[in-house]
């Protein structure tokens, strides 16, 4: 089944949708990330399917998820964190959206949410995720430092802003 995404402008106005096979460079789209983190200051990181087309194996965000159309950066992550971790009844605390240019061009929502919950009482959906861990900031931090091409490019940038 094809995904329709909007197609956004420079403030973030849909002007348009494209099937998301179709896009190109030049398309600007919407994404929702959510970061988690315990009360340890633990960071909960996901590595990316290693078939996926953007960072293949990586680790990333606890979730993202392209927003589709009809959809709101919210109800894409509340639904992203039940399909990718099996998260349910969540009320992420929305945060800054960032522009990312580049490779690739789109508006990130960042959403924060806090929860302390054993690594094994997640369900990972193995076509999106290929595992989860907690991290805490120094691992995190010499792991980009140590082992940068395992994590996401974007992954200092949200150290910095998350940590």
């Amino acid at each position: 089944m094809s995904m329709i995404i909007p197609i956004v402008d420079d403030n973030d106005k849909i002007i348009s949708y494209k099937n998301r096979n179709d896009v190109t460079q030049e398309d600007t789209y919407r994404v929702s990330a959510l970061w988690i983190i315990n009360s340890k200051k633990k960071v909960l990181l996901a590595r990316r399917a290693f078939h996926k087309k953007h960072d293949p194996g990586c680790w990333g965000p606890a979730v993202a998820g392209t927003i589709e159309k009809g959809e709101t950066y919210t109800s894409n992550i509340i639904k992203e964190a039940f399909e990718e971790i099996g998260l349910r009844n969540i009320r992420p605390i929305k945060k800054m959206k960032v522009r990312i240019s580049g490779q690739h061009n789109y508006f990130v929502q960042w959403f924060i949410l806090k929860i302390d919950m054993d690594i094994n009482k997640f369900r990972i959906d193995t076509n999106e995720v290929d595992s989860i861990k907690w991290f805490r900031r120094d691992e995190l931090i010499k792991g980009l430092k140590d082992n940068e091409s395992e994590f996401n490019r974007s992954m200092k940038r949200y150290v910095k802003l998350f940590c």
